[in-house]
């Protein structure tokens, strides 16, 4: 039987659609921020010669760069002031959320309620900030050698390090602003609409290729086959969820009454963690083999010279296979992190205890928090199994097929659909909530005429 809920998503129309003036602005508002950031990624870094970053950019493509130009919608290739993109800011948020579970104050801020998580969320702004300072410097001895001539390096490294730093800064701040007046999670958005603007690029590369190239049309079709196919595999497990009956005890109505017990459901997701894992995982991946780049000037170069260098470079590089293990350890172990994070089984037994809720043959308390922890864990390794082959599938393809490109990949794809079935299903809790408004409207006015 349809909930109440359920009922109202079903009977939207384009109509209640257009009454909800609140809900207009809010993604109007989102569209306006997305549009800023996508301007913001065609500003150039200032000092920096084109012709020579091109040519750095040209011989790494096809590594790790190209990887993090996809995250960053084309920032890094024009090398604008968002290069950096939200990067800093998801490495800060491991490391912030990792001290929650083991630092007994930040612990007890995070029990704290809001005002807590507005305390957690300034230190994970000021943290954010140190590692765009590092990392902008770091990067910036790097691009010092394709800087004009007539800049002074120390110049350039100042202006750079300013400019990228500023530019995640300002990337944390409207992601921050679309969460709050928009509609989504903003950093989610922010790198959606990176993947999303360079995605078309990257297909029409694809079938030109098959032309100039002379590569096999079975193989494009079975690139678009393979992309359709796991996008319906993410959607399904996406959704699947498993529902814990949750039975409440019989309360007295009234004196001559009977009363009856009220029983619902808890919904546990078979992927918890959502796209946090893949995108926590990448983010750590880009950090060792960008900081050889840099300081090398050219990946292919170190490979061949020896020494640790070299190593990083040979086998940290996407497509081998220290790079595709470690990427499924980092994405199965952000799953279980996350998940512990996001749903906590003694306080869910507690807050149900303290309601008078119980699962039916499960005493309540330490029972019922050890019944949770027994389903939840193995949802959560069903959801660490599906994760790391959606991720690592077309990383393994990648290694044996040439030509994929990046923005057709698991990662690329995981984040596209989860983002957009997350927003939408963000709209349709806002159109549920100006309906029930409309009804408590009508059945006041309703109440003052009866009068």
């Amino acid at each position: 039987m349809a909930t109440a809920a359920e009922q109202l998503a079903r009977n939207m129309n384009f109509g209640s659609f257009a009454k909800a003036k609140d809900l207009q602005s809010r993604i109007l508002f989102t569209l306006f921020v997305l549009f800023l950031y996508r301007l913001g990624t065609y500003i150039p870094l200032p000092g920096i010669d084109p012709a020579q970053f091109a040519q750095l950019f040209e011989s790494q493509s096809s590594g790790m760069l190209g990887n993090m130009n996809m995250f960053a919608g084309g920032a890094i290739e024009r090398m604008s002031i968002f290069a950096l993109n939200v990067m800093p800011y998801i490495t800060a948020s491991i490391i912030i959320q990792m001290m929650t579970s083991s630092v007994p104050s930040l612990e007890k801020l995070k029990k704290e309620g809001e005002s807590g998580r507005k305390q957690i969320n300034q230190y994970t702004r000021y943290l954010t900030l140190a590692f765009a300072v590092v990392q902008s410097f770091g990067i910036s001895m790097g691009l010092s050698g394709a800087a004009y001539d007539s800049m002074p390096q120390w110049f350039f490294v100042l202006t750079a390090v300013t400019t990228f730093t500023g530019g995640t800064m300002f990337l944390m701040w409207m992601g921050e602003q679309i969460t709050a007046r928009g509609v989504g999670n903003g950093i989610s958005l922010i790198i959606f609409a990176g993947i999303i603007a360079e995605m078309p690029r990257a297909i029409f590369n694809l079938f030109s290729g098959s032309r100039e190239q002379g590569i096999n049309v079975v193989f494009v079709v079975g690139v678009a086959a393979l992309v359709i196919a796991l996008t319906v595999f993410i959607v399904f497990i996406e959704r699947s969820q498993r529902r814990v009956l949750i039975q409440y005890p019989k309360r007295q109505q009234a004196a001559n009454q009977a009363a009856q017990g009220q029983s619902s459901f808890m919904p546990l997701k078979l992927n918890t963690s959502g796209v946090i894992p893949p995108i926590f995982a990448i983010a750590i991946l880009m950090l060792p083999l960008t900081a050889v780049g840099f300081m090398s000037g050219n990946t292919a170069e170190v490979a061949t010279d020896g020494g640790v260098l070299a190593w990083i470079a040979t086998n940290f590089s996407p497509g081998s296979w220290t790079y595709i293990i470690t990427y499924g350890v980092l994405v199965a172990f952000f799953t279980f992190f996350y998940t512990s994070i996001m749903f906590n089984p003694e306080e869910t037994a507690d807050n149900l205890r303290k309601y008078g809720g119980f699962v039916p043959g499960i005493r309540p308390g330490r029972n019922t928090a050890a019944y949770f922890d027994y389903v939840l864990t193995r949802l959560t390794t069903i959801g660490a199994i599906y994760l790391v082959f959606v991720c690592l599938m077309p990383e393994i393809l990648r290694r044996y097929v040439p030509g994929i490109p990046f923005y057709i990949g698991g990662t690329s794809l995981l984040i596209v659909v989860s983002v957009t079935m997350d927003t939408v299903t963000q709209i349709q809790s806002h159109l549920i909530a100006h309906q029930y408004e409309g009804l408590i409207k009508k059945s006041r006015l309703g109440g003052k005429r009866k009068k």
